[in-house]
């Protein structure tokens, strides 16, 4: 048996429930981790309260994302030991003191680097490294937006856009946050609370636009994103913390100059162990050089995952957000 957080019906916070529930010895291909830190993110979120379907259904454990020590591997696993710190973004069931996961998920996680912030980066940081590597390769000469600067994906990508050459614009939703992202690489951030992002955006431009619009806010963001795109850039939005894009059409990218749009997710650029690796591995490199600094500034206890839920969606948060059981 272990303790793991159970959600038996969707909702809000209050259905993430702390309970005992059985773990059997690992399968043939499967290792059995004790999880030592486990991220918290907003696609959870989306899981919990039926924005995504759930791919087993309810009940299930949440959580995609964490990083632990290996307890014990089942028949036909090669390349792992008994001992040896992994972290991993997969399917469901991150949110527990054991469970057992595919190896082939597994990443080990290198000297220099901790649990803690292995288990705070990774979904958000190969998150960054897609959208700026891979989705819209971003380098010197570019002007880019990212909406939410101060989140975990924003704190990430907004120091890794500038160590790659471009002007980083982004948006925030207090001074506090405004100043924390100012810190994290960001050119200039803009308080939607207070200013118009899509006038201040064009001010900034010279009334030109950015070349792209990362934008992990969605409803209440997309049509003003587009509105700051150069003809024939690129919006991507990749999360929905507002809700979804109601009413985006085509239409919208043509009135507009030929836009692109593309709505990428990690799973789509991380379908082989190769891409995997790959993404892992750029992260890793960027880490422990000190371009980008990962930023844990909230951790609560595994059995308070409601707590930390209800910090999230009320936007409270800064950075990255982790479980510890």
């Amino acid at each position: 048996m272990t303790n793991a957080i159970v959600v038996r019906a969707l909702g809000g916070p209050e259905v993430l429930n702390f309970e005992s529930v059985a773990l059997n010895d690992p399968s043939a291909g499967e290792v059995q981790i004790r999880h030592t830190a486990i991220g918290v993110n907003f696609i959870d979120v989306y899981f919990r309260t039926g924005l995504y379907p759930v791919p087993q259904g309810v009940p299930y454990i949440p959580g995609t994302e964490a990083a632990g020590i290996i307890t014990k591997i089942g028949d036909g696993v090669s390349g792992f030991a008994v001992g040896e710190h992994v972290t991993y973004v997969s399917g469901m069931g991150a949110y527990s003191e054991q469970r057992n996961c595919l190896a082939t998920n597994l990443i080990k996680i290198p000297d220099g680097i901790s649990d803690q912030s292995a288990a705070a980066m990774m979904l958000k940081g190969m998150t960054a490294e897609y959208l700026l590597m891979r989705t819209f390769a971003v380098n010197s000469g570019h002007t880019i937006l990212i909406h939410a600067a101060a989140g975990g994906v924003g704190l990430i990508a907004g120091q890794w856009a500038k160590h790659l050459g471009a002007r980083v614009i982004g948006t925030a939703g207090s001074p506090d946050k405004v100043a924390l992202a100012l810190t994290h690489g960001y050119d200039e951030v803009i308080d939607y609370n207070t200013e118009n992002f899509v006038t201040r955006v064009r001010e900034l431009t010279g009334g030109q636009g950015v070349d792209v619009v990362y934008d992990s806010v969605g409803k209440t963001t997309w049509l003003g994103s587009l509105d700051c795109i150069k003809p024939r850039g690129m919006f991507v939005p990749f999360g929905q913390s507002s809700g979804p894009l109601d009413g985006f059409t085509l239409s919208h990218l043509l009135q507009r100059g030929s836009l692109y749009a593309t709505r990428p997710s990690l799973n789509a650029y991380t379908t082989t162990r190769a891409d995997l690796e790959l993404s892992a591995n750029h992260l890793f490199d960027v880490v422990k050089s000190g371009v980008v600094k990962i930023n844990v500034n909230q951790s609560f206890a595994l059995k308070d995952a409601a707590a930390a839920h209800a910090s999230l969606e009320s936007r409270s948060t800064t950075g990255a957000t982790i479980l510890l059981p």
